[in-house]
């Protein structure tokens, strides 16, 4: 028995035996469902990680605010370094999910931004994604990374995208729509994971959720003409198209801090990296040739 077995198994919660079976997907954390005669549950094992500013603290929050609010399961039990949640046995969505359900996805989306300010609590936190990437730039450089003479390279494309930016308000974003983060029980939407969640412009959850399932051009102005309930303005395709770059530089380097700091049981930092720097060259290939 592995002591992340021990601990799960000596937690208060538990009303009989339980049976433990690893969930596969995550690229930082482990979760594992658990069955005992109470039902079953979801039991997520991560601590904090200052580097990609993920602070378990304010996740346990936020996950507690979207329950409260009707996007997120239950939290039934939290401590330092476990967040034990109910399990909803839902589909976890893929791409493609993601695609053929543009309109359900833009509407939870929505939702999301304008309902969640009413739950959170606490002192607030800001994701600016243009902030994170010069943050990951220093984490990068103070940590020799192998591609530390693309940084400069990086901050100059990061402040390219941040300048088409839109002014919009302020609402509270999930700020990692990764298809699995979706899941669908056949009635209704929820989302899972929120250790990115916090204040932000709406930009960057749609453009997250086009960028991660591959959205085509015309589906992405589905989603921004749902989303806002008008079709979009050049202004506004060019924001979401910028943005859409910076979620996949975003991505890439996140890969490359966790390379340095993160070791996660199956997971390739390399080739994850090498994949959204593959994704990335594309949409910028795209997003130049359409606004210059």
């Amino acid at each position: 028995m592995s002591v992340t077995e021990d601990r799960i198994r000596a937690l208060p919660l538990w009303k009989s035996r339980i049976t433990i079976e690893p969930l596969r997907g995550g690229l930082s954390n482990e979760s594992f469902l658990i069955t005992e005669s109470g039902g079953r549950h979801v039991v997520r094992i991560g601590r904090d990680f200052p580097f990609h500013h993920v602070f378990r603290e304010r996740e346990i929050m936020a996950a507690r605010a979207a329950h409260a609010a009707g996007f997120g399961p239950e939290v039934r039990y939290a401590e330092p370094g476990i967040m034990v949640t109910e399990f909803l046995g839902a589909k976890t969505f893929d791409g493609k999910d993601v695609r053929a359900n543009v309109a359900r996805i833009a509407a939870l989306i929505r939702h999301f931004h304008e309902e969640m300010p009413r739950h959170v609590s606490g002192a607030g936190f800001m994701f600016w994604v243009f902030h994170v990437l010069r943050d990951y730039a220093r984490t990068l450089e103070a940590g020799g990374s192998r591609m530390k003479s693309e940084l400069p390279h990086f901050l100059s494309l990061a402040d390219e995208l941040e300048a088409a930016q839109k002014p919009l308000p302020i609402v509270f974003g999930h700020n990692d729509l990764l298809p699995a983060n979706f899941l669908d029980d056949g009635e209704k939407l929820w989302l899972i994971d929120f250790e990115y969640a916090g204040f932000n412009t709406a930009m960057f959850d749609l453009a997250g959720t086009a960028s991660n399932a591959g959205m085509s051009e015309q589906e992405a102005d589905a989603l921004l003409a749902l989303y806002f309930g008008a079709e979009p303005d050049p202004a506004l395709r060019r924001a979401h198209a910028s943005m859409q770059c910076a979620s996949l530089l975003r991505e890439a380097m996140w890969g490359l801090v966790s390379e340095l700091h993160m070791k996660a049981p199956g997971v390739d930092y390399v080739a994850y990296t090498a994949d959204n720097l593959e994704r990335l060259d594309a949409a910028l290939e795209r997003y130049r040739s359409t606004f210059g």
